[in-house]
């Protein structure tokens, strides 16, 4: 079993930036494969960006790429979402997930993923 903590969330304005941080913990290793996913109200949750192992492979949603970046530090266990350039749309719950599997071409799809963290708020203000 492993358990996720999703945090850095919090409230900017148009054009900030937002650092968040998932971190593993409970397994003798890291998830193979990371992904965040945000949901607004009243709207699905939806795929944003996933992470190989490595780090040498990333996805990302076309409406957050060039402004998002995925990261992941294994030694901390940790996976980031550096998000820059935020807009209001932006605004939703984000989630962490992962799971012990390569990355496949499943990496948009929610249940592709085994575990999930509690989500973190962003809210972004015009």
């Amino acid at each position: 079993q492993v358990h996720l903590v999703d945090s850095g969330g919090g409230l900017v304005q148009a054009g900030g930036s937002l650092r968040l941080s998932c971190a593993a913990s409970g397994r003798t290793f890291t998830p193979y494969t990371v992904g965040w996913f945000r949901q607004a109200p009243g709207r699905e949750r939806e795929f944003v960006a996933a992470i190989s192992w490595s780090g040498g492979i990333r996805y990302y949603a076309d409406s957050v790429k060039g402004r998002f970046t995925i990261s992941r530090d294994n030694a901390k266990n940790t996976v980031y979402l550096q998000m820059n350039s935020l807009k209001p749309e932006d605004t939703a719950v984000y989630y962490c997930a992962a799971h012990y599997r390569p990355l496949s071409g499943n990496y948009r799809e929610r249940n592709e993923y085994d575990y999930w963290g509690q989500g973190t708020q962003v809210t972004v203000s015009s």
